[in-house]
């Protein structure tokens, strides 16, 4: 499948780009990665391509978030110019393609190795939403297959049951307070009677959703991704790397949610926590790209767990 790739002047062109996008949005007060576009009560569904069927990835998820909240988008499905004029498909005049990233390799040749050494650097292209189309009426959206299988939201989710069940995580139930303990290696949940309807999502979705996060941060651990070292990807500090596995967690379970159909707990105090992204978004331009990478990849391993 070919399609026109655009390389920006460096890797760290393309990483303020992505940040500035998701800072733009949060600047208005909304949160991509869990706040729902398409009227109260909606889920957020994850971005697909029109001709593969294939969900994107990580930052892309964010950055097709961004655009359709922005845009008011109904629909999940996306592709490029190329795609749907194969399609027989026109993109309305006026119309904007949405940029999103992925990573290619230059080799390099290593004074004193006989192999060719890798590096990674980013490249863009843009893609449209099938909302930007002439034929789109406002009726005819078209959704992944996965909708088709979405079982009732119900005081227990069996999809979401077994896919927890199948990682082999140990879950606790009671207190007040959700947390992984890394030390004791298992997730700290509140009772189900502890979550609460809400305009955004019912006490069952802020169950799950809760759940989805915690999750994320079990993937970390040193006997599975290994992800709370300093050696990391990110390279920081103790304190650092905690507000970064934040991030991570966050975005890991707003994938998940996605996936199976779960409206994200919208946050106590929602002010505050934009204003938390923020801060650390506008401090480090190269935060967000990696997190999604990571949540990404944590998704990727608990999909792939099977029971025993």
């Amino acid at each position: 499948m070919s399609q026109t790739i655009t390389q920006t002047k460096s890797r760290q062109d393309i990483h303020q780009v992505v940040t500035d996008r998701i800072i733009s949005q949060l600047e208005k007060g909304n949160i991509p990665w869990y706040k729902p576009w398409k009227g109260q009560g909606a889920t957020l569904e994850l971005p697909y391509n029109t001709v593969s069927k294939n969900h994107y990835n990580g930052i892309n998820n964010l950055l097709l978030w961004c655009t359709a909240h922005e845009k008011q988008f109904a629909s999940p499905e996306w592709a490029t110019f190329k795609q749907w004029s194969e399609n027989k498909e026109l993109i309305r005049k006026g119309e904007k393609g949405t940029m999103v990233v992925y990573y290619d390799f230059l080799e390099k040749e290593v004074e004193g190795q006989d192999e060719l050494q890798k590096i990674p650097f980013l490249k863009t292209y843009h893609v449209f939403n099938r909302c930007q189309l002439e034929s789109y009426n406002g009726e005819d959206v078209i959704h992944s297959d996965q909708d088709e299988k979405k079982e009732p939201l119900v005081s227990r989710i069996h999809a979401v049951d077994a896919f927890v069940e199948n990682t082999k995580a140990i879950i606790r139930h009671g207190g007040e307070q959700a947390f992984f303990s890394l030390k004791e290696d298992f997730i700290q949940m509140p009772y189900l009677l502890s979550f609460m309807d809400t305009p955004a999502c019912s006490a069952t979705e802020g169950y799950y959703s809760v759940l989805m996060h915690e999750l994320i941060h079990w993937s970390g651990a040193d006997c599975r991704l290994d992800r709370f070292k300093a050696k990391s990807e990110f390279n920081a500090n103790k304190q650092e790397l905690y507000a970064k596995e934040e991030l991570v967690a966050e975005l890991g379970a707003a994938f998940l949610c996605a996936e199976f159909g779960i409206n994200t707990l919208e946050k106590t105090n929602h002010a505050a926590y934009i204003g938390s992204w923020l801060e650390a978004l506008k401090s480090d331009k190269g935060l967000i790209i990696p997190a999604a990478n990571q949540a990404t990849k944590a998704v990727r391993f608990l999909k792939e767990l099977r029971p025993e």
